[in-house]
């Protein structure tokens, strides 16, 4: 499934969440802006990304497979739902069964009316500091469609919150934790919850790099190193989650190449042995991705 190179394993090609925010600037729909900025991703030797964008979001596999093709970047697709707030009304009112039916068919078949088929489910979410009724449904059919498909999922945990809670929905319906990757999780700040979370056998992804907003990337290499000294860096994954216009450098933002320009730069001064660099970047998603029975 994966070209051996650097992935990215959580962004978006494109994504619409601008309706629910209210913001325009939330509509990811820069199609010559990124095809340039994966061109230059290219020549960095970034080989992948996985796009974590599905139904909820607005996904347009249509255009995704054009900045492939455009930037000979190998891009995966995803299916599934986000949380509460960007759930489509029929979530409450389908049977879990013909959730997993469609996402199972997205896999199998191909999404939305092409024969572009999903790798992945995931982003699946999980609100601020609660996981409602709809979140849980959603989570039970990605595990059903999952087992039955043998794709791997990618979550979202709201600030990094609730990834103990999201294993425990896993491991309810035993789901193979080695199948799962938690998302968002350095957003938390919290060594000792990512530490927690390894322990159960998941792998985790730094995926917010560059979004000092929330976080200092400071922070994030602080707790990378401790991740490796704890001796789980063989399970952590790093990308930068990129969602709106002003992300893109061709609107001032730090663009999808800061991952690469500056943060490794600065994992590097830290201290961070290039061996370690290459887990993250090459070797780790290889070996999570390939744990999928799709190729």
């Amino acid at each position: 499934m994966l070209k051996y190179g650097i992935t990215y394993v959580h962004e978006h090609i494109t994504i619409d969440l601008s309706g629910v925010k209210d913001n325009d600037d939330c509509n990811l729909n820069c199609l010559e802006a990124t095809i340039k900025e994966f061109k230059d991703l290219y020549n960095l030797g970034v080989r992948n990304i996985i796009d974590v964008t599905n139904i909820g979001m607005h996904r347009n596999p249509s255009y995704v497979e054009q900045v492939a093709h455009a930037s000979g970047i190998n891009i995966i697709h995803s299916t599934g739902w986000y949380q509460e707030r960007f759930l489509p009304d029929y979530i409450a009112t389908t049977p879990i069964h013909q959730l997993a039916d469609q996402l199972i068919m997205d896999i199998q078949m191909g999404m939305d009316g092409t024969n572009i088929k999903a790798s992945v489910i995931g982003e699946i979410g999980t609100s601020k500091d609660t996981i409602t009724e709809n979140e849980e449904k959603v989570f039970n059919a990605s595990i059903i469609a999952a087992k039955e498909t043998g794709v791997v999922l990618s979550t979202h945990c709201t600030l990094g919150m609730l990834g103990l809670e999201q294993i425990q929905l896993l491991k309810k319906h035993h789901f193979d934790c080695r199948k799962a990757v938690i998302g968002h999780v350095d957003l938390s700040g919290n060594i000792q919850y990512i530490l927690q979370l390894l322990e159960e056998g998941v792998y985790i992804s730094f995926d917010t790099i560059g979004k000092e907003n929330y976080l200092p990337d400071c922070q994030r290499i602080d707790m990378i190193k401790q991740v490796i000294n704890a001796g789980f860096i063989d399970k952590l994954m790093l990308s930068m989650d990129i969602t709106r216009k002003s992300h893109l450098r061709h609107y001032g933002g730090i663009g999808y190449s800061y991952l690469l320009h500056t943060f490794v730069p600065l994992m590097r001064e830290a201290g961070i042995m290039e061996d370690h660099i290459d887990h993250m970047l090459i070797h780790n998603p290889m070996t999570f991705f390939t744990r999928s029975n799709i190729q």
